[in-house]
């Protein structure tokens, strides 16, 4: 079955920093599910003569949310029974209860109720309660996203780091060089996304906004037709009147309107019906064609740098053959030689004019860089190549010079050392930045799966189709209903209201069996309708839906950079400037040598001397130096490999959770919806007394319907088949129910006084149990089941064994982590007797029963002290604290919102096999990393004292100034490649044979 509570978790809302202040239900209740408001009549109640208003009417009125503190809440029963007495109140919007915060969060309507009133219910429920404040519309903080232009290496992306963060009002900057873009942690009511670009701009690099991160949707529309200043007033007029408009801003010079809008009021087909009502048929309106950001950044660069290096080859290829080629050729060898003043030939005065468009025009990108850079107090690549290509280049005409003025001087230039140099380096970076691309391609993936159109239907008063339409998939509006077809993909997260299917989710959550779909069931846009037609309501669209906010997330870790990058962010503070010094005392040393014949004269090529030798091993050491292949080592493999981990249903959240995951060598495993279903089902029953068991199904149900524990709802799932009617069943009403933390429940049934729990709760309340149940209950717990004693006027009336199974496949996988070298733990809040017997069904060694949520984060902290990293598998509010304690946190897809928050990888599907899938992943990422490491040091290491001219002396061998640069452009390429090499992973084969034995035996 695929998960989906991260799904669901997806589908709910934009830019929740925190999950803790959304929904954040005790139960695995997913906050974030669509929901559909049980609307009451539309009729106007009348009371008095007074027309009385109902919450459909404040629908158009200001909701408003507050915050309160709750006071004694000790499990997620007490949140259940909080949220629940709140959302009865009149005039309640949404309500969640974080209850290891201690924090209740409401969204209502003032009309209806007030924040006494709900105080006042919190305290009824028996719960002290506090308004600690009402929440500001405006987030205090926002994630703001840039993309940036111009970066070589990390002393530009530092450089630009070092700029954000002192901007006041930015909390944390972050700038990725693979990616090219940063992303900065700022507080809008001290600086605007405008001045956070002007302070890019500021250094150099042109900086283009991506998202400011308010959570608002924005679209822009085109408009054709006359645009005069009158339609245009009218145009602004009649959207600012539209309910839910934010912002609009109009150029006329571009004919597009950009507005900003609230997707639960209004949508992008009522602004183009608005325009055009009122351009009197004579304005058309549509989508503005839609620049594909940083996709078409990339491609642009990929063609200036092509176009680049075309132009250069233009010019470098007749330097490269007057100075190589045609002096060997008879002819033309004197044709060059011609002199033209005193000692200036042919050859030197077209190398000139043929080297100097590439030195100054082509190459112009590298002066602006590097001068950027250094009015920074910086140093980058392009340092190193305008200082090597300058030395060259203005050595040479030097020598041009001298040649024109004097009868007598004899000197060599170095014009195709410079130009070559150029473009050498000029097609290495076009390289490096097509293999950059394809690092991205798992988002680009993603980004396409949405149909560009779909069909939109609406249906008539008697539920039949009255008319459908083709509309461009970005029109799709909230609640909206779209019909799919076999074979076409659905454009919107919603909920089916009519027909059924199997739908295949593969490509977003890496499930490769279809999930069958009928009335009801969640769907999520991206995915494939396999058979069946259906009908489709809308309920998240564009930025809100699943796959949008999956995309957001692997960007972002593909931002944050692992610790280990830190290491070539300290290199490349000295790197350039070590670089520079090296390069002066090569020359130094080899022209001091020279000039007091300190070396066989025979050592010098008969075209040059001793000054012009040493020249070009100085400049051989500046441009082989590569600090690009550092800056990328970390990034390109962090990008592949989270990008990876997102197509195998694994969301890997950064290079932290990569580093520190690949180092896991103990894994603590929460028992409940972890390494179980966490579906409870009634197994068995056991009366103790004479009584019909419908009659004690209808005490036990009527009791446990107002408890939100997992236990309890399966208790009431099967006491419906004893009900007449099992779709909605009536159970006795139970006065003066009390929810006894972490025990059970207690009633007053009718006249009778009914108790559900466990053994612990019966000996407090002092109810004897008879040495029948006792057996009973250790027999249970012995079969890995729990065992709930249920007292009718405090006698043992029976006993409910209640079993929540296995996951398919978690024995093995305990199995296949032992192979690993990583040991197994488990963590429960359930009784000893069932703990054991699950840990021995799997074969878990270690076993912590009884334990609350603070004792897991304690027993994590202590395996810590011990010396082991540890990772905490775990799905529910309960295993929060955990899951943070802990190196790192896995948190199982079907989970809370509070428990993906907080863990660093999240398991889309839900199987037990994903957390190997994960550390593999991590192993190898890591590995790709290292390996990208040792080239990019080993290069430099190795390349730069060939350069510097060691093995000259013994073997007369030298790198000639344009291989030193090729070879440099090479490094870069390879390092990019290595962590392409990523893409192949495949997950351990151990696991598909797992995969495979589950089919066979389902």
């Amino acid at each position: 079955m695929v998960s989906k509570g991260f799904l669901m978790s997806c589908l709910g809302g934009v830019g929740r920093e925190v999950f803790a202040s959304r929904s954040l239900s005790p139960r695995p209740h997913y906050p974030s599910m669509p929901k559909y408001p049980r609307r009451k009549s539309t009729v106007e109640v009348v009371r008095g003569g007074d027309l009385e208003a109902t919450p459909e009417t404040a629908e158009e009125e200001e909701k408003r949310v507050a915050l309160f503190s709750v006071v004694g809440m000790a499990c997620a029963a007490c949140a259940g029974s909080v949220e629940k007495a709140i959302k009865r109140l009149p005039g309640i919007h949404d309500a969640a209860v974080d209850v290891l915060n201690d924090r209740a969060q409401v969204i209502f309507y003032p009309a209806f109720v007030s924040e006494d009133t709900i105080r006042e219910t919190i305290e009824d429920v028996g719960f002290k309660a506090e308004l600690i404040q009402e929440e500001m519309k405006e987030k205090s903080v926002l994630t703001c996203r840039l993309r940036i232009k111009g970066m070589t290496c990390t002393s530009c992306s530092s450089t630009i780091e070092s700029a954000l963060q002192d901007v006041p009002g930015v909390r944390k900057a972050l700038v990725a060089l693979a990616t090219e873009e940063a992303e900065v942690r700022y507080d809008p009511r001290i600086v605007s996304a405008n001045q956070l670009m002007e302070a890019v701009e500021d250094t150099g690099f042109e900086a283009i906004l991506v998202t400011t991160g308010e959570d608002i949707n924005r679209i822009e529309l085109k408009v054709d037709g006359p645009f005069s200043t009158r339609y245009i007033s009218m145009v602004n007029n009649s959207l600012q009147a539209l309910p839910g408009v934010d912002d609009i801003n109009i150029d006329p010079v571009l004919h597009k309107v950009t507005i900003s809008y609230k997707p639960d009021q209004t949508g992008p087909r009522n602004f183009i019906e608005i325009i055009e009502s009122t351009g009197s048929g004579q304005l058309k309106a549509s989508i503005y064609p839609e620049v594909r950001g940083k996709g078409l950044h990339r491609h642009e660069e990929i063609n200036q740098y092509y176009q680049c290096f075309l132009w250069s080859l233009v010019f470098t290829i007749p330097v490269f053959l007057t100075s190589m080629v045609f002096m060997y050729i008879p002819g033309i060898k004197e044709a060059l030689d011609k002199k033209i003043v005193n000692m200036l030939k042919v050859g030197e005065l077209l190398r000139w004019i043929l080297s100097t468009p590439v030195q100054f025009i082509i190459g112009r990108r590298f002066y602006v860089g590097a001068y950027k850079a250094l009015r920074h107090g910086s140093a980058n690549m392009d340092v190193l190549i305008a200082l090597g290509t300058n030395a060259a280049y203005f050595y040479s005409v030097y020598t041009v010079l001298r040649a024109a003025t004097s009868p007598n001087f004899m000197g060599t230039d170095f014009f195709e050392t410079s130009s070559m140099l150029i473009s050498f380096i000029l097609l290495g970076k076009y390289l490096e930045i097509l293999a950059k691309g394809k690092t991205s391609e798992a988002i680009a993936k993603l980004m396409n799966l949405a149909p560009e159109t779909a069909i939109l239907i609406s249906y008539g008063n008697e539920g039949n189709v009255v008319s459908e339409r083709e509309i461009d998939s970005r029109l799709i509006q909230k609640n909206d209903i779209i019909r799919v077809v076999p074979g076409g993909k659905v454009a919107s997260d919603g909920f089916v209201i009519r027909g059924q299917s199997h739908v295949n989710e593969s490509m977003i959550t890496g499930e490769s069996r279809p999930v069958a779909k009928r009335k009801g069931d969640i769907v999520i846009g991206g995915s494939v309708n396999e058979n069946g037609v259906l009908h489709i309501r809308a309920t998240h669209v564009g930025s809100e839906s699943a796959l949008s906010q999956i995309v957001r997330l692997v960007e972002s870790a593909q931002m944050a950079k692992a610790p280990v990058q830190k290491f070539a962010d300290r290199i490349s503070k000295y790197f350039v400037p070590l670089v520079i010094l090296l390069s002066l005392v090569t020359w130094l040393i080899w022209f001091l040598t020279g000039k007091f014949s300190s070396y066989p004269k025979s050592w010098i090529p008969l075209s040059m001397d001793s000054f012009q030798l040493a020249l070009q091993f100085g400049i051989s050491v500046m441009v082989i130096a590569c600090p690009c292949a550092l800056g990328l080592a970390t990034p390109t493999a962090v990008m592949v490999g989270t990008g990876v981990g997102a197509s195998q249903g694994v969301l890997i959240k950064g290079g932290q959770a990569l580093e520190s995951a690949h180092k896991v060598n103990c894994i603590v495993f929460d028992k409940t919806g972890t390494l179980t279903t966490g579906n409870p089902v009634v197994i068995s029953t056991r009366l103790l007394k004479n009584m019909v068991l419908r009659d004690f199904y209808e005490y036990v149900a009527a009791a446990e319907v107002n408890s939100e524990h997992p236990l309890a709802k399966a208790i009431v799932q099967y006491a419906k088949m004893f009900s007449t009617d099992e779709e909605n069943p009536v159970w006795p009403e139970a006065q003066d129910f009390i929810a006894i933390t972490g025990h059970g429940v207690k009633a007053r049934v009718g006249n009778k006084e009914v108790i559900v729990g466990n053994k612990s709760l019966m000996v407090e309340i002092g109810i004897h149990i008879p040495v029948e149940a006792s057996e009973i209950l250790t027999e249970t717990e012995r079969m890995a089941q729990t065992g709930i004693v249920i007292s009718i006027d405090r006698e043992v009336t029976g006993i409910i064994a209640i079993s929540d199974p296995l996951k398919p496949g978690a024995r093995e996988v305990i199995s296949l982590l032992k192979l690993m070298k990583v040991k197994s733990i488990m963590v429960t809040g359930d009784n000893w007797g069932t703990a054991n017997a699950i840990a021995q069904e799997v074969g878990i060694d270690t076993v912590i029963a009884e334990a609350k949520p603070d004792q897991k984060a304690e027993k994590v902290k202590e395996l810590q002290m011990s010396g082991l990293c540890v990772a905490m598998v775990g799905d529910g509010i309960n295993d929060s604290p955990a899951l943070v304690s802990a190196d790192v946190g896995i948190a199982i897809g079907a989970g809370t919102d509070i428990a993906i928050e907080a863990a660093d990888i999240v398991l889309m599907r839900s199987n037990l096999e994903d957390v190997i899938t994960a550390i593999d992943l991590s192993r190898k990422t890591f590995f790709r990393i290292s390996m990208n490491y040792v080239w990019a040091l080993g290069y430099n290491i190795i390349c730069i004292p060939i350069a510097a001219g060691v093995l000259f002396p013994f073997t007369r061998f030298r790198l000639p100034p344009w291989i030193a640069g090729a070879a440099m452009a090479a490094s870069s390429v390879s390092v990019v490649c290595c962590s392409l090499l990523l893409k192949n992973y495949r997950r351990p084969k151990k696991l598909d044979m797992l995969r495979m034995s589950q089919v066979v035996v389902n």
